[in-house]
């Protein structure tokens, strides 16, 4: 039988479960969601899959560094102490996604972790260093990884993607045979088939990513606190697809269709380079924000975009200065020759205000604050009330 306090704490794990569901749907297939490939219903089922294997497979590492190495001695990790933990990040996430904003887990959990080891004198310092430089490094290495696909290879991947939607059903089952068979539909263009596989393929792979990384986030106190782990995995990932089945449709409905018209071949420049750092990164056990690796990757790229008007020589000798703007990203067609570098004028790059809706994406900036912060000081405060109390 499951002590009363053990039951408490996989109540509220579940909890955040449901909220990581909610927060990281959407990034994952909100632009597949927004473009009408795939319906809010499918992108849960993926998710909920994905997210699973990428739970049981790499994210098992991130587990083992918040409960394990994150605080000195895993021992603070009481059921109590992890319920309260898991209290904050679930709290913290409930709000980000009741105002529809997709709020960094990671940043989020640790932050509250890092809130029990201050209060107890217990957290790894050395271990949280490495979390926070990393947390600086891998959003420029998204910048400027996609800054050079922006400036060099966005044209030619622009001409390879063009979601052209036809009338009617993209796929049919054939039945003629014993086993039906999926067939293009009667509509459906070689082209439109690849590349709405293509886009379905990037979500699955970012909601894989999603699990390496935000597994850790969920049931990570429990597992410090003594909880193996393949139970918690399957509960946390379960809770997950709940969370993807229901509140996510707020942010699928925010990322999908309300903070940005990001045209379809961007938006799978940066699900490849945001899903391939936090993947590697979870790989060593580090937990990563997807949300501002894209971010950056999406400024990025767009700063890369906009740099064709100008020459390497021609800004070396500060002849021409670039009209820098994520704006840049508007301004191919998918499927669009783009003009070589240093053809292009700077007054055909569009402005920023072309791609993002300035009050949706301030509501999403303000919160992805916000939201770590309420969970760090709001365990801070409690374990040091608490601390002092008992001590």
């Amino acid at each position: 039988m499951i002590e009363p306090l053990l039951l408490i704490g996989l109540v509220v794990a579940l909890f955040v479960g449901f909220n990581i569901g909610g927060a990281t749907t959407g990034p994952a297939f909100g632009p597949a969601v927004g473009a009408d490939v795939i319906s809010k219903g499918m992108a849960a089922a993926l998710m909920s899959v994905f997210f699973l294997v990428g739970a049981w497979t790499i994210g098992r590492r991130v587990v083992d560094t918040l409960g394990q190495e994150l605080v000195h001695d895993p021992g603070v990790f009481t059921i109590e102490a992890s319920i309260v933990v898991l209290f904050f990040i679930g709290g913290a996430l409930f709000i980000g996604n009741y105002f529809g904003v997709p709020a960094s887990t990671s940043m989020t959990a640790v932050g509250a972790i890092a809130g029990l080891g201050v209060a107890t004198g217990q957290l790894n310092w050395a271990v949280m260093g490495e979390i926070a430089v990393w947390w600086i490094v891998a959003p420029i290495i998204g910048f400027w990884v996609s800054g050079v696909i922006g400036r060099y290879f966005y044209p030619t991947i622009n001409r390879w993607v063009s979601i052209t939607q036809t009338d009617g059903a993209l796929i049919e089952l054939d039945r003629s045979g014993a086993v039906p068979v999926p067939r293009k539909g009667p509509n459906t263009t070689t082209r439109e088939f690849v590349g709405v596989l293509v886009l379905i393929t990037i979500g699955c792979l970012m909601a894989f990513s999603s699990g390496t990384s935000n597994i850790a986030n969920a049931i990570a106190p429990l597992y410090g606190a003594g909880v193996e782990m393949d139970p918690l995995i399957l509960l946390g990932s379960a809770a997950v697809a709940v969370g993807a089945f229901t509140i996510a449709r707020r942010t699928l409905d925010t990322l999908g269709n309300d903070i940005t018209d990001l045209p379809l071949t961007a938006a799978i420049v940066v699900a490849v380079v945001s899903s391939g750092i936090v993947v590697g990164l979870s790989a060593i056990g580090i937990p990563a924000s997807f949300v501002i690796i894209a971010t950056m990757s999406i400024v990025g790229l767009g700063w890369g975009r906009a740099t064709r008007s100008v020459t390497v020589s021609e800004g070396l000798r500060g002849k021409e200065q670039p009209n820098v703007s994520v704006g840049a990203l508007a301004a191919d067609e998918p499927g669009e020759q783009a003009p070589e570098i240093g053809e292009e004028e700077p007054e055909d790059i569009p402005s920023a205000a072309d791609l993002f809706d300035p009050s949706t994406t301030g509501r999403v900036i303000v919160m992805q604050n916000v939201v770590p912060i309420i969970s760090t000081v709001g365990a801070y405060a409690t374990f040091w009330v608490l601390f002092s109390f008992w001590w």
